[in-house]
This record gives C-alpha cells, structure tokens and sequence, in this order.
C-alpha cells in the first residue's frame, strides 16, 4: 500500500494530516482501504510510507485492532510508485503481491481482479476504470483477449483511443523487481511497465466498472462524502441511525429547535445549538460545536470544530479545531486548515484555502461583486 504522497493538491489539509489519513465519513481513507483488503482475505499489508510517518504509526500499530498484520516501513527520500515497492522487497518473498495506491477510494472486486490475473497467467495486471475525459490521465489500451497494447500518458483528444485508464491497483509476480534499480525514484508508469511491455512480457488490464474516485483535491474530496451518503459506494457509517439516514455517535445533543436534513453523519459528543441547522449530505466530526443560528449545507466540518453563531458554511471544509466566530461564511469549495481562528464577519469565497493556526480578524476577508 502506497501511502508516501505529500497531497499537495489537497492543502492545506495535508499540511498537518497524510492524505490516506485524512477521514471519510470520520474514517481515516486508510482503514477503510484496509478494511475492504480484509474482506477478500488480505491479511498482511506493507505501508510504505514517507510523508509524516509516524501518524501511521500511532493509529494503525500493528494492525492486530484490524484483524491484520502490518508492516511499516518509510522511505528516506521519496523514491516514486515502483521504487516504495522495490524498497520493501525483502518483505515481498516469492507469492504474488497486489499494489494499491492509499489515495484511492474504490469497491473493487480484488477476488475477480485475482482470478483474473491467474487465469491469463499474466505477470502483471492492471486495473482499469473509464473516466469522461482521459486526456487527464494514462490511457491503457487492450487487445480483444485483455492484452495491453501500449501507454499513452494524457494523450490529447486526437490520440483518444479508449476511455480506460490506469486505476492504481495490480497484481505482480514479485520477481519483474529484480528489473528495478534499488535506492532509485522510479515509476511504474512511466518506466517499469512500458519496459515489460517492450521485453514482451505477458501484462494484461483488468476493466472495472466499480465505484472508483482518486481524492486528489478537495472537490473530490467531498464528492467521495457525498457519494457515500447517496449509497453510491456502500461504506458503513459510523454511530446509529436517529432518523432515516441521519447517523450520530455517542453523548450528541441536538437542540429540539434545530434542523437536521439526511443524509449526513455527526460524530460523537457533536453539540447543535437553537434554530441550527445541519442540511443533507454533511459530515461532523468528533466534538464538532454548532451554534445558535448556524447553517452548514453539502460540507465537512471536521473533529473538534467550531462553528459560531450564524454561520453559513456551504459545500466547503472546515479543519480540526478551527474555530469560527459569528456570521462567518465560508462557500464554493473553500477549504480552511486546521487550528484556524477566524473571528466574526468574514467570508471565505470561489475556493479559497486558508493555511493552518492562522488568525484572521474581525471582517478581515471579504468578497464584492464587480459586474
């Protein structure tokens, strides 16, 4: 499990959080990977880490709360997909071992991608997933039996020959390592598997029209939050289900005048005081304060927040801890980082994203209308 990536695409959440740390319906992305690993049998994962190590850690240890067996290992300088995975080989023996990216939100069929793999008796698989508009991504082309064709690295439309592209996890035969020079940032994608390909090595794609979303920014992010909560991916939400599709954790108080729309989930110890109101598809993390008066829509307010007194927040993220004061307005996908002070009367527009602990004034930010 590839878990070394610095988000950049996702700060400032990632500033103080790994983004496979970072928690989807208040489950780290990471262990809900884990989890659906397990469900097919997985039993020992490589984290194989390099950015804030030690946060993997402290959460996961051993693995044995899951059920499973983990090894950590980090890397010194980052070292690219293929060079993490040669710098755990000594662990790797001679079974064959399935790569995933631990940015990746998916359902995927890991037993039929498996019997896939063992019945072309490929050496390397592949999973693919279509996407509208492949020009952003590595195109994967196949032949009618599932044999890949070539790599085509965000071809423009003109070289569109297929809307499959590389989806980030595969099965390998452990031994296309001896090929990859130790201690070297090194690519799967742009240097490994184009190599196998021109030796003639058998590498197959595996289509999958499962549920497949990379969290690399934080549109996504709360898309994959939303998608949940439409049971477009069945992940199991935490806590009990007070009212069809509102779920809530232990010790929440929810005052008789407030609103609160489903779907959405609220953590434990969440406090929502008068004529709040809490709309459809939010996320509330842990001890997460809403004040008299409040409004969130479509937004994830994370662990330990504050949102004051007649706040509307809308499709944004709001980070731990940060705290809000009265008639602040955070919309349009703006993301604010954790252990932010932000007082009364400001407002937060078109994507704005506001570094961790700063403190911003009294009506400090504001947006006008210039047409």
């Amino acid at each position: 499990m590839l878990v070394g990536g610095f988000g950049t695409r996702l700060r400032p959440l990632t500033i103080t959080t790994p983004k496979p740390m970072l928690p989807i319906v208040n489950i780290p992305l990471l262990e809900l990977e884990l989890l659906h690993l397990k469900q097919y049998g997985v039993d020992e994962v490589i984290l194989s880490s390099g950015y804030l190590p030690d946060v993997f850690d402290e959460y996961f240890g051993d693995g044995s709360r899951l059920g499973m067996k983990l090894i950590h290992v980090t890397e010194d300088e980052p070292l690219g997909t293929c060079g993490a995975v040669k710098n755990v080989e000594r662990f790797l023996g001679d079974d064959t071992v399935i790569v995933c990216n631990g940015d990746i939100l998916t359902d995927l069929d890991i037993a039929a991608l498996f019997s896939y793999h063992m019945e072309k008796k490929a050496t390397v698989t592949i999973t693919l997933t279509p996407v509208e508009d492949p020009t952003a991504y590595g195109l994967v082309p196949l032949h009618p039996d599932g044999r890949i064709k070539e790599f085509l690295e965000k071809p423009s439309w003109d070289q569109v020959v297929t809307n499959l592209i590389n989806a980030g996890t595969y099965v390998i035969d452990p031994k296309v390592f001896q090929q990859v020079p130790p201690n070297q940032n090194y690519s799967f994608e742009r240097e490994l598997f184009p190599s196998l390909l021109e030796q003639g090595v058998p590498m197959y794609g595996f289509p999958s029209d499962c549920y497949w979303l990379d969290l690399g920014t934080p549109a996504k992010y709360l898309k994959a939050h939303h998608d949940i909560m439409e049971r477009k991916i069945k992940i199991p939400l935490k806590g009990k289900e007070i009212f069809e599709m509102v779920f809530a954790g232990d010790d929440v108080v929810i005052d008789e005048t407030a609103r609160i729309n489903p779907p959405c989930a609220l953590g434990d110890r969440v406090r929502i005081g008068p004529r709040a109101s809490v709309g459809s598809l939010c996320c509330l993390g842990d001890d997460v304060v809403v004040e008299a008066g409040a409004s969130i829509e479509g937004s994830v307010i994370l662990d330990g927040a504050n949102i004051g007194e007649d706040c509307v927040i809308e499709g944004s993220i709001v980070g731990k801890n940060t705290k809000l004061g009265k008639r602040v307005h955070v919309a349009e996908a703006s993301v604010l980082g954790d252990n932010i002070v932000a007082e009364e009367d400001n407002e937060f527009r078109h994507g704005v994203r506001i570094w961790p602990s700063t403190r911003i004034e009294a009506g400090k930010i504001r947006f006008y209308r210039t047409d």
